[in-house]
């Protein structure tokens, strides 16, 4: 309790012993109480407080009171100096940057921009294909005149038809409209995921919709731009192939003599577009599994090769006419695993998690491998006349067996024997130094992971000259970025070659021939321990749970599909 005496003015504590008597060090106790002594000259009167003290003495006396009874701040009262310090340190209002942080920024990024793409899926699906849908054009049955048909296959039937009301513009001629009674909701989604994505890999695509007033049933509509008719199929069973093909692309008659080096310049161009549509289609996420040269039309108005029917394309990015053990392919253009992935690889589950786990699974099994074989045998066909018909395909495919998928070993048993066309596609793709057979092989071979990619294969030496037309800005841009990223490793496979070949001592740095004989005479161990047998069961044992859990999901997976689909296909009211 505090007093002030009036002749004094002096600021005091009852208990004046407490204040003579020195306590112990207590922490709970702050600074001791510090007397102030207000002057005489603002004292007016003793019965105000005011005429006491100013208003600043009076803040401060109540803050000394405060600290007096050990009311303070914690870091005050119990004196931690370390706590002090470390509190007035000025603290960093930017961003720390640490190497592992950058690393770790670096791999996410890289994960999600990895093939099929977890980011740009995200963007497609819920930024791109929401704008489709507000501003694009729609159809509807009794908008189209059907005319001539066109083709028809086990799926649907395809008709040259106009619109019913005339065109405003030339851009809108006439339309090309499939009606698919099966895959016609597949081939919908992946025509649209094209669209968006690599519109010039594949036909202009307008629009697709359910029609379910056909006495069929449900039948499913698509509308394409009219590009053209002529298939490279189509092409070459032409006796002028590939100079037929010259002439559509530059649009002109080339006045210059025929030889296998003009046929290779030829060739080389519709290897190149046709690797650049099948690029756009894997690195967005989409396989074809039907690739043939029915399936690659020219468009007479950009004059490139582009890749139709995505009916049988499996969209693994999230896992659309993806089943682990069924296959839709042609047996004569098939790989020889027949499926784009392993068996063992589940059903896909809900789209976000696909799509997030899509990248581990694309490098797990390239499903992508599968188009390039059958690009290859396409780059046979090209190549050797006899092989474009399909008993002389057919009858290559069982010899290519024999030799277990070996081109090498195939042309040693066929070339002393060879007619004059085999002789003369031997002679065209030696051109160069062989690159052409080195990308041949190297595009056709019996495992998956060994094939290259189409953009390995459009970065290979065969494509370093022009051929008939240059290249695109964006073209060239793409064809830098994928050479810059495929790495060259046949030096160094080529130095440990020579060493392991090298005749002479360890210390000349080569195996002696005794090693080499120790080598080659060395046979593995046929006889197999309890342990190993013990892991061989246990392996056994969890590849039949996995395929049993696996047919469990597939069971449980079709009915949410089948709802999941009915969103996104336009129905006609």
């Amino acid at each position: 309790m505090a007093t002030f005496a009036s002749g004094s003015a002096t600021l005091g504590l009852i208990n004046s012993r407490a204040l003579k008597s020195k306590p112990p060090p207590s922490p709970f106790l702050g600074k001791k109480l510090k007397l102030i002594k207000p002057s005489l000259k603002r004292i007016t009167s003793s019965r105000t407080l005011t005429a006491i003290t100013s208003k600043a003495e009076l803040i401060d006396a109540v803050r000394d009171l405060f600290l007096g009874v050990g009311v303070g701040l914690p870091c005050t009262v119990m004196e931690c100096g370390d706590i002090i310090y470390r509190s007035t340190l000025p603290k960093s209002t930017g961003l720390t940057v640490t190497a592992p942080g950058v690393a770790l920024a670096l791999a996410a990024v890289s994960y999600l921009w990895a093939t099929p793409g977890v980011a740009p899926g995200f963007f497609d699906m819920f930024v791109l294909a929401f704008v489709e849908r507000l501003f694009r054009t729609t159809y509807k049955k009794d908008d189209f005149v059907l005319g001539k048909k066109l083709g028809e296959g086990a799926f649907g039937v395809v008709y040259r038809v106009s619109l019913a009301n005339k065109p405003s513009s030339k851009n809108e001629g006439d339309l090309v409209v499939k009606k698919a009674t099966e895959y016609g909701a597949v081939e919908i989604w992946m025509n649209e995921r094209v669209r968006r994505a690599c519109a010039n890999c594949c036909a202009d695509f307008l629009y697709g919709f359910l029609e379910s007033s056909s006495k069929k049933g449900g039948e499913y509509w698509l509308v394409w731009r009219y590009e053209g008719q002529a298939t490279l199929a189509d092409l070459m069973l032409s006796r002028e192939f590939p100079y037929n093909v010259e002439t559509m692309i530059v649009g002109e008659v080339q006045d210059l003599p025929k030889g296998i080096g003009r046929e290779n310049r030829i060739i080389q161009t519709i290897m190149r577009q046709f690797l650049f549509a099948l690029d756009g289609l894997h690195s967005t996420g989409i396989v074809h599994r039907d690739i043939k040269p029915q399936n690659v039309i020219f468009s007479e108005g950009s004059r490139t090769f582009k890749i139709i029917d995505l009916g049988a394309a499996a969209d693994l990015r999230v896992g659309i006419n993806y089943i682990p053990k069924e296959f839709l392919l042609d047996p004569r253009y098939a790989a020889p695993e027949q499926y784009i992935m392993s068996t063992q690889t589940p059903s896909a589950p809900s789209a976000p998690v696909a799509t997030a786990l899509s990248p581990v699974l694309w490098q797990l099994n390239l499903p992508d491998r599968f188009d390039i074989y059958s690009t290859g045998l396409i780059f046979l066909q090209m190549a050797f006349p006899g092989l474009r018909t399909d008993s002389g395909l057919i009858q290559f495919n069982r010899q290519l067996k024999r030799c277990d998928y070996d081109l090498n070993a195939w042309r040693k048993s066929v070339e002393p024997r060879a007619s004059s066309d085999l002789r003369r596609g031997f002679e065209l793709l030696d051109l160069d130094g062989g690159i052409g057979w080195e990308l041949l092989t190297s595009m056709v071979r019996y495992k998956a992971r060994q094939r290259i990619s189409a953009k390995g294969a459009l970065a290979h030496p065969y494509f370093d000259k022009e051929g008939l037309l240059a290249l695109s800005f964006m073209q060239n841009l793409r064809l830098q970025f994928f050479r810059a990223t495929q790495q060259d490793y046949s030096e160094a496979a080529k130095w440990i070659i020579q060493l392991m070949a090298k005749s002479g001592t360890e210390k000349d740095g080569g195996f002696t021939e005794a090693q080499l004989q120790d080598l080659r005479e060395m046979e593995p161990r046929k006889k197999a321990n309890a342990q190993r047998n013990a892991l061989a069961s246990a392996l056994k044992l969890q590849r039949k749970i996995v395929r049993t859990l696996n047919e469990s999901m597939d069971e449980l997976n079709r009915r949410r599909k089948s709802l999941w689909w009915s969103r996104w296909i336009p129905r006609e009211e």
